[in-house]
């Protein structure tokens, strides 16, 4: 029998998305966003507050860069997320983490992360009930790490971390337990 648990967020694991842009001086900024999504075969869906420094970037340079967090930058990436830009004129810096300009877009790409998404600026969406910005995937890089022998990405091989709102959890990615239009198949008889 299910408990009613009542309102939750509790579609999970959501993964720990390391957005970055540039400002007007070219400074960079980045954020920690648990709430993203890609939104079709070339777009990506970021659920970025009102008032944060890395929207306000994003839409003044026209782009932004979508890292995979990982296990051994859990530190870093969670800092991210705590830390807020417009409090803060050093936040990125302090964060250790490095960066170099996209020769895509006009975004950094932060070097320790082992995925990066490059997007485009399309739109920002202001419902009243969602906000947040929507981006064309002009290019994603991976460290050759991270791939497999036919060289697609190999998500057991990335640590990748994803966020468990409902105990604030940070976990990794473990083993394929399936393949997509496979597992189903039987039923299909």
């Amino acid at each position: 029998m299910k408990k009613d648990l009542g309102v939750q967020q509790a579609v999970f694991p959501m993964p720990v998305l390391m957005v970055a842009a540039y400002d007007a001086e070219g400074k960079v900024n980045a954020m920690n966003v648990a709430w993203g999504q890609i939104a079709g075969s070339d777009k990506i869906y970021l659920c970025i507050g009102k008032g944060k420094k890395t929207l306000a970037n994003i839409k003044e340079s026209g782009a932004f860069t979508v890292g995979l967090a990982d296990l051994a930058h859990m530190k870093e990436a969670d800092f991210l997320g705590i830390a807020s830009g417009n409090k803060m004129d050093d936040k990125f810096a302090r964060s250790g983490l490095t960066t170099v300009k996209s020769d895509k877009v006009n975004a950094p790409v932060i070097e320790e992360f082992p995925v990066c998404i490059e997007c485009e600026f399309l739109e920002e969406l202001d419902t009243g009930n969602i906000h947040g910005v929507v981006g064309k995937i002009v290019n994603v890089m991976a460290e050759e790490s991270a791939l497999d022998e036919e060289g697609k990405l190999d998500v057991t091989k990335l640590q990748i971390l994803m966020f468990d709102n409902s105990k604030h959890g940070y976990f990794t990615v473990g083993e394929q337990v399936g393949t997509a239009w496979d597992a189903g198949m039987e039923l299909m008889k």
